[in-house]
């Protein structure tokens, strides 16, 4: 796996790497990380799917994160930044990475808030995307999300914060981007359930009965709204299903992906 910078716009560096496939026409899956992940912080999950399910793979840190480049200081994050991330820093890297999503559409692989601009992003971009697998994904705002984030805010100078400083350039902007955003009041109405019905690729959801920062209910409003969305619930399983239960995700994912190649068999 190649880590390299990209320049993705003026004053812009985006941290990317790149998992090559031993076939040239492998299915190209683009790894998006969780609200305090990173490039790193996937640590070997991207490249272990990848060569489970014969994919290629492009994984890069979201601007304030990883290597990428820090958020300004004075910078706040408005509720819609996930909007932002999907709608214009996502088809930017997409474009200086040289991938033609209107020829050759890519997969989604989204945790937590990269499942969340995962969906967004196949909403608002239909042709775009061959499909999305979302783990832990957030469509609206629960109380026992905003919980766990103001207890892990309470904590962040108690060790956590050296932690996530081995991952991060600028700990403090990942951190506090990501953590004041969602404790704002103004986005506890965030919701993006209105846009589930516009998207037309095919959707995995997958979700951990001891997640702490959601419940079923998330992947339920998935399966409603997204036509032929399937979901994956698992047991002994927490916030990232690539780390708690990986065997289940990899077979599903891998199936999932195959299952939905052009010139696959027609699923029963």
């Amino acid at each position: 796996m190649s880590v390299h910078a990209l320049e993705v716009a003026p004053g812009l560096r985006i941290e990317v790497a790149e998992i090559p496939a031993p076939r040239p026409d492998a299915p190209l899956v683009v790894f998006l990380h969780e609200g305090l992940g990173s490039l790193a912080m996937w640590k070997d999950a991207p490249a272990l799917l990848c060569a489970a399910g014969g994919w290629r793979g492009l994984v890069y840190s979201r601007p304030g994160y990883g290597r990428s480049t820090p958020r300004p200081p004075h910078e706040r994050w408005a509720p819609d930044f996930m909007h932002r991330q999907a709608l214009e820093v996502l088809p930017a890297v997409l474009a200086a990475a040289g991938v033609d999503a209107a020829a050759r559409p890519p997969w989604l692989f989204g945790h937590s808030d990269g499942g969340s601009i995962a969906l967004i992003h196949a909403a608002h971009f239909p042709d775009r995307v061959a499909g999305a697998i979302v783990m832990a994904p957030h469509v609206f705002v629960e109380d026992v999300c905003i919980e766990a984030i103001g207890r892990i805010r309470r904590a962040y100078a108690d060790g956590l914060r050296t932690r996530l400083a081995r991952f991060h350039d600028d700990v403090d902007s990942a951190f506090f981007g990501w953590a004041d955003a969602w404790l704002d009041p103004a986005f506890r109405s965030w919701s993006i359930e209105t846009l589930l019905p516009s998207i037309r690729c095919p959707v995995l959801a997958i979700q951990g009965f001891d997640d702490e920062y959601g419940t079923m209910a998330q992947i339920d409003a998935i399966v409603r709204a997204v036509p032929g969305a399937q979901s994956l619930a698992l047991e002994r399983c927490g916030h990232s299903p690539h780390r708690d239960q990986p065997e289940a995700v990899s077979r599903a994912a891998g199936a999932f992906v195959q299952a939905h190649r052009p010139g696959a068999p027609a699923r029963p």
